[in-house]
């Protein structure tokens, strides 16, 4: 018998270990790479922004702090400067004539922001209904005062309110002649005229900024709301008023800082006059600066101002962000 060659059982592999699968959305490895590569594209983001930042600061930051610190001192704008601290503040709240331009302020708040609002929501509810036809002609005839320049709108005004202008004509036409007055040269209707301008220029924008906000009311709210037997007025305040809360907001805030710092269309009609029956805070500021040669109380006047408009976008948009929850 011929003996037979053992072949020896060939050597075991050595154990394997087994790679775990990577799981969906594992945070990257921090290798020295990838890091670099974050730390490259922070680089490169921050030298896009910061162009944007640097002229920002030089046409917004660099003025503002300028103001303030020139608010701090006593100076015509040309010679030396006396440092008076907090001085122009404390006249800022005891001029008489601060008193009367914040009053007046208080009359343009209604004739720019809360009369301008009113109409823009009656005017959304009218031309948004498809029904309406005609509705895309009405909002560019709303719409245009908008894109008017104040020298346009002063022009405009001065042909209407004028002693001579149509508004007197018209009264005269109809046999209301002992109705006629100089409309812009009256003590008692001259601020009210002005205010009309600003419900007219303020008012195109109102209605388009709702025109938009009731395009993203979601339809099934409306047609969950007829379903309930709504009427159009019961529709109007349980949907869409409570869908235009975010663009009420932005209404609201951009009106009031725009009633509060009116300065062109009073200053090419009147100046303030006649007296200082439509003067305002903005006009004010100007007179400071420019007749009387005050910059610092006129800093003091224009730094309030800024904070008097930072406090009502800061109250307006807490207000809101609860009634939006």
């Amino acid at each position: 018998m011929i003996p037979t060659e053992e072949v020896a059982p060939a050597p075991s592999a050595a154990p394997t270990k087994e790679v775990a699968p990577a799981r969906a959305g594992a945070a990257p490895s921090r290798r020295p790479g990838n890091r670099w590569r974050l730390v490259k594209r922070g680089i490169i983001a921050w030298l896009y922004i910061i162009p944007a930042l640097g002229f920002y600061a030089y046409v917004v930051l660099s003025p503002t702090l300028q103001s303030v610190w020139f608010s701090l001192f006593n100076w015509d704008g040309v010679s030396r400067a006396t440092f008076v601290g907090a001085t122009n503040y404390l006249s800022f709240l005891t001029d008489p004539d601060i008193g009367e331009a914040l009053s007046h302020t208080g009359v343009l708040v209604v004739f720019f922001s809360l009369l301008p609002i009113v109409l823009g929501l009656i005017s959304a509810a009218l031309v948004s209904r498809s029904s309406v036809r005609g509705s895309g002609f009405f909002r560019s005839v709303i719409f245009i005062p908008q894109v008017l320049t104040s020298v346009v709108i002063v022009v405009i005004w001065r042909q209407l309110f004028s002693t001579g202008g149509i508004i007197n004509d018209a009264l005269t036409a109809v046999g209301l002649g002992t109705w006629v007055q100089p409309w812009l040269g009256s003590f008692q209707w001259t601020l009210p005229v002005l205010g009309l301008a600003g419900t007219w220029t303020a008012m195109g924008m109102c209605m388009l900024m709702f025109v938009a906000g009731t395009g993203n009311i979601p339809g099934e709210l409306y047609d969950a709301a007829r379903v309930d037997g709504a009427g159009p007025v019961r529709e109007f305040f349980s949907v869409t008023l409570p869908g235009l809360i975010p663009q009420l907001a932005v209404v609201l805030t951009l009106t009031l800082i725009g009633a509060l710092r009116v300065f062109d269309l009073v200053w090419l009609t009147t100046k303030g006059g006649p007296g200082s029956s439509s003067l305002t805070p903005a006009v004010l500021l100007y007179n400071q600066a420019f007749v009387y040669g005050n910059v610092g109380a006129a800093s003091a006047i224009g730094v309030t101002l800024a904070v008097a408009s930072l406090l009502i976008s800061l109250i307006i948009v807490k207000i809101t962000d609860r009634k939006s929850l």
